[in-house]
């Protein structure tokens, strides 16, 4: 499955809202503010989610296989890249959003929970950058960007489905990654543990043989796209996602709905990897597990729409 990628359509709010978001062709980009991240539209469509039994660093406990089919049925709206720093500031600058007060876990000669480690102060070797991926947020902090955006723009955004997010990965693909099965060919696509991070970072778990440049996270598009136009789908930092940790796909909604229990759910989902994990995590299908509220500096998020979606009163 090929998608041939369009020129970019990028929408001032007089232009969109003449234009029919489903009339959009897959590839096509849309901005629903200046400030606002770019959104790619990604067709709709089947695939197997999970893994082949017989794929190479299959996770049986993570319940990764049996693979179940699953089905996209409409297009939808994804962020092209990883919510950035810039503009999660924006946000916070014009609400004064203050995250509840929870450490953030961060390597500082170990991985520790830092009192003072915030998205703003995340312990990293520079102050971060406006096209840095955001990090140190939890789940909830996350909810409340989207919510705050929604506000601001009249759409109704949210965090991608797993199911949405694995398609979108793949796109098209049946490897283990999207482009190909060997971690070894990760430098080219995306920012993951490699030798530039272990120079830096020694740690004991696997890497992969090849130097993208960066011992810790990357500015936000800085290697290969997917073939649906998304970056860095894999690796520089985790993804957290709309559904509860089922620990199996057995039961999972089959139409791309995220998968949630009445009452709510001790762990979310996260997906991606990130640039200190190891490579057999670097990896589509393998689903992180983590409270809403615990804050990483590692862990961040990419937002999601339907199309023509309008936000609710």
């Amino acid at each position: 499955m090929k998608f041939t990628l369009v020129i970019a359509l990028l929408f001032t709010a007089p232009a969109f809202a003449q234009t029919k978001e489903s009339d959009l062709k897959p590839g096509a980009i849309v901005k629903d503010c200046p400030t606002c991240p770019e959104l790619v539209v990604v067709p709709p469509g089947e695939y197997m989610m999970g893994s082949a039994p017989e794929m190479p660093d299959v996770d049986v406990g993570r319940g990764e296989t049996p693979q179940v089919k699953m089905k996209i049925p409409r297009a939808v709206l994804m962020g092209r890249f990883e919510l950035t720093f810039g503009q999660y500031k924006e946000f916070v600058q014009a609400t004064g959003y203050q995250t509840a007060k929870k450490a953030c876990r961060v390597w500082d000669n170990e991985f520790v929970d830092k009192a003072d480690a915030t998205w703003e102060n995340p312990y990293q070797p520079q102050r971060p950058l406006a096209e840095h991926p955001v990090n140190c947020v939890s789940w909830n902090d996350a909810q409340a960007y989207i919510a705050w955006l929604g506000k601001k723009t009249g759409k109704a955004y949210r965090l991608p489905s797993t199911a949405e997010w694995e398609y979108a990965a793949r796109a098209g693909t049946t490897t283990s990654r999207f482009w190909g099965d060997s971690p070894d060919d990760a430098c080219d696509y995306a920012n993951t543990y490699d030798i530039s991070a272990k120079e830096k970072h020694p740690f004991s778990w696997t890497f992969s043989p090849c130097k993208d440049g960066y011992a810790e996270q990357a500015p936000v598009g800085k290697f290969k796209p997917n073939a649906f136009g998304l970056y860095d789908m894999i690796g520089n930092v985790w993804e957290w996602m709309a559904d509860c940790y089922a620990g199996s796909h057995q039961g999972r909604p089959r139409d791309g709905r995220a998968w949630n229990w009445e009452g709510g759910c001790e762990a979310r989902e996260t997906r991606g990897g990130g640039w200190m994990s190891a490579s057999e995590r670097n990896r589509i299908a393998w689903p992180g597990k983590d409270p809403a509220e615990r804050k990483l500096n590692y862990f961040g998020f990419r937002i999601a729409r339907d199309l023509d979606s309008v936000q609710r009163p």
